[in-house]
């Protein structure tokens, strides 16, 4: 189901449309997707949410294999993600954006984030930040293993493989 409601955006004021709309994903549940667009100004707001009251969680996953990249990835504005292998941390703020990817994609959103460290970084930075390019580069051709961690502490969020581990934990607030 799909709702189209109008509002103004919150930085300029423009009036814009905020879609809602509910999508059952197999084996894990319904959930929301909130999503908003300022064609004047650029704004843009995307979460996801699930359509019931969840306990912190926290999701694990070995990423050994290329195939391993198509794993699904629904986190929400409250989660976290870890790739310790990797020294990437995610932390949900103010900008967090919810999103339902792969493995890849979040890869690829990571990759974006260091691009930019290339072009703004001091000398050491866009050193640390081409070595890690590599790195993924290697997770993605399958000769380089990580793990993924998802930490939500509103239960919001998962990773949907056999292979993935589901915790519960106690988060720090």
């Amino acid at each position: 189901m799909r709702t189209v409601v109008p509002g103004p955006c919150p930085y300029c004021n423009t009036e814009i449309e905020y879609n809602y709309q509910t999508e059952n994903i197999p084996y894990f549940s319904d959930i929301l997707i909130i999503s908003a667009l300022c064609s004047s100004c650029g704004y843009k707001y995307v979460d996801t949410q699930l359509l019931k009251d969840k306990e912190p969680v926290q999701y694990e996953v070995r990423v050994d294999t290329p195939e391993d990249l198509a794993i699904r990835v629904v986190r929400s504005m409250s989660a976290s993600i870890e790739i310790p292998e990797l020294g990437v941390r995610i932390d949900p703020g103010p900008a967090c954006q919810g999103f339902v990817s792969n493995i890849e994609g979040v890869l690829n959103r990571v990759e974006q984030i260091v691009k930019g460290a290339l072009i703004w970084g001091e000398v050491e930075e866009q050193e640390n930040a081409r070595t890690l390019l590599k790195k993924i580069d290697s997770v993605k051709n399958g000769s380089f293993a990580i793990t993924l961690v998802l930490e939500d502490r509103c239960g919001n969020s998962a990773i949907i493989a056999d292979k993935a581990q589901k915790k519960g934990y106690t988060p720090d607030y």
